[in-house]
């Protein structure tokens, strides 16, 4: 089976450039006596970037380049010349990136808008030359400052889907139907069980040419909180939704029931996803009538809207857009106000295991470097050729 192209979950390694050092020069020139230390700066070495591009929708280029190295920075030379800067390294990232230290779990940064940039890694400062050393008392300095370090870490890129809407219902719910009916994406639909593999997007048109973007997820089992099925993995993309709408099927034997098992993982999962106005829909109602649908409204939640759909037949669609649409133009629900109130919690890498081997990124990305300057006899130093290939893989 082709692997899918939906990627939201990388591993890569890191590293800014170091700082070039300083240069210990002394002019000599003719007819200039006592000419003095002129030794430049050497140059900052490149940093690590994050950069929100709206144009990407996973973290798929990412997944063939996990080695992330910025250049660094090169020495001072005479005549006070500054050595040139490091080349920084900017890493394109879907809108909704959230980054982890992949060591201790610790939340990083997040990147939620079209052009926001991040310094991931800082790279080293340049060291300063030998002229500023100069004094009084001091008037040939024979030493340079060396340039600071560079830094490198390992991280795990998150990838939070940005929907007004997301769908939460349990598997064979009519979810990827009633995405498939109001909006133009197209995912899997069959007359059998099964359930979404990966998260679709689909943007549902409403009146006068406005529209809101609808967030379908792989259908959430009992227990996902504690990750079982698909649920741990992909519940993530709902945090960010503005609005949840919960999806049970008419046929359920008790649809609160449903209802409150699918809340409780959410709760389970992040308590403040309860802060997330909700929407019930009743879907599959094809199948009843008007007398079926009046004697099971009493036994619903009644502190949700809620209304009875069928995406076949077309039954209650237009009335949930209307609910939809209501709820999300809430000034206590707009999705603006709610990104940068997320509270992001350290990752948990007891999974960490677990959700690498499913894809296959398990294995240790760390790289050792060897620093030339560091080499004391160079022609005792042999490289082969044939690891010089596998670095650069």
């Amino acid at each position: 089976m082709a692997e899918s192209n939906f990627v939201d979950y990388v591993k890569i390694y890191c590293r800014s450039g170091k700082g070039g050092r300083g240069s210990t020069h002394m002019r000599r020139a003719k007819y200039v006596p006592n000419g003095g230390p002129d030794g430049g700066d050497g140059g900052r070495g490149g940093h690590v970037i994050l950069r929100g591009n709206r144009n990407y929708w996973t973290l798929l280029h990412l997944r063939y380049d996990r080695h992330i190295m910025a250049g660094h920075g090169e020495s001072g030379s005479k005549n006070r010349s500054f050595g040139k800067d490091g080349e920084d390294k900017v890493i394109e990232v879907p809108c909704g990136t959230v980054v982890y230290n992949a060591e201790t779990g610790e939340y990083i940064c997040d990147v939620t808008e079209h052009g926001q940039e991040v310094i991931l890694l800082k790279g080293g400062r340049g060291g300063l030359g030998n002229w500023h050393f100069k004094t009084a008392t001091r008037q040939a300095p024979r030493f340079a400052q060396p340039g600071e370090p560079m830094q490198e870490m390992t991280v795990i890129m998150e990838l939070k889907l940005l929907a007004d809407v997301g769908l939460v219902g349990f598997p064979n719910a009519g979810k990827s139907t009633l995405l498939s009916a109001v909006s133009s994406a197209k995912p899997k639909i069959a007359n059998y069980p099964f359930t979404t593999m990966e998260p679709n997007l689909g943007i549902v048109s409403y009146r006068e040419g406005k529209s809101f973007v609808m967030a379908d997820i792989p259908g959430i089992i009992e227990g996902a909180s504690e990750g079982r099925g698909l649920g741990l993995r992909f519940l993530r993309h709902i945090e960010r939704n503005s609005l949840l709408l919960f999806m049970v099927p008419a046929d359920s034997d008790d649809i609160t029931k449903e209802y409150n098992i699918l809340l409780n993982e959410l709760k389970n999962f992040n308590p403040e996803m309860l802060d997330k106005q909700r929407v019930l829909a009743i879907t599959k109602c094809d199948m009843l009538d008007q007398e079926l649908m009046d004697e099971i409204e009493p036994t619903l939640p009644q502190d949700v809207p809620h209304v009875f759909i069928s995406a076949i037949s077309g039954l209650g669609i237009n009335v949930l857009k209307d609910i939809l649409w209501e709820e999300l133009n809430k000034e206590s629900n707009k999705i603006e106000g709610k990104i940068e109130s997320i509270a992001h919690r350290p990752k948990d890498m007891s999974h960490l295991k677990e959700e690498l081997a499913d894809e296959g990124e398990d294995e240790d990305l760390s790289i050792e470097y060897v620093d030339e300057d560091d080499i004391e006899d160079l022609e005792d130093f042999e490289y082969e050729e044939e690891d010089w290939e596998d670095d650069k893989q």
